[in-house]
């Protein structure tokens, strides 16, 4: 691994203020900062869900909907004058791709008909906090959005996303179901076997 002679640590925000992709000079109280701030802790939750999950096919749609957060954090971190020089943003084509990814998970896993409890599996549960944590980064949004206008499309999008990050916390439960079933399952066959 490479030394750089860089370093971490710039001091620019010793005194409470921090910079915004623009450049400009903003408190760390700024509402921009508090939301994409929630957007970083956000991502670490999914990093950790997705730490924990063995099913390819949720791992693959956290992979991109991490890739879309660091999209969104761009555009919250942005002033108005920049928002429209950003190579990407966040809109109704990724807002429709959440909604085939709930309509395909929800085909195969149902919906639950009662409340769910998180904690049936240590991958669900992760998820079930990132899900939580995107809600408040959703609602850190139309309170920014309200302020400064602009992100719109972004609001839909965090309150899609919170709903496949319940599909497939629901769809994690299922599958933990269903081993332990069949592991029971193996278990009671097996002592059958040791007893005839």
């Amino acid at each position: 691994m490479e030394s750089s002679s860089k370093k971490i640590y710039t001091g620019i925000g010793d005194k409470g203020e921090t910079r915004l992709l623009s450049g400009e000079m903003v408190g760390k109280d700024d509402s921009r900062v508090r939301t994409y701030g929630g957007l970083d802790e956000f991502q670490s939750h999914l990093g950790l869900a997705r730490s924990l999950i063995r099913e390819e096919s949720v791992r693959n749609v956290l992979v991109t909907i991490q890739e879309d957060i660091f999209v969104a954090s761009s555009e919250l971190a942005s002033t108005p004058e920049v928002l429209n020089r950003l190579k990407r943003r966040l809109g109704n084509e990724d807002i429709s791709r959440l909604e085939r990814r709930i309509d395909e998970f929800t085909a195969l896993y149902g919906i639950p008909r009662h409340f769910v409890m998180p904690g049936k599996s240590p991958d669900s549960a992760a998820l079930h906090i990132a899900r939580a944590v995107c809600r408040r980064c959703e609602r850190l949004i139309v309170m920014l959005n309200k302020a400064t206008g602009g992100h719109d499309e972004l609001a839909v999008y965090f309150n899609r996303l919170s709903d496949l990050l319940f599909v497939l916390a629901w769809a994690l439960e299922i599958n933990s179901v269903v081993k332990d079933v069949v592991s029971d399952l193996i278990e009671g066959e097996a002592r059958k076997g040791n007893h005839p």
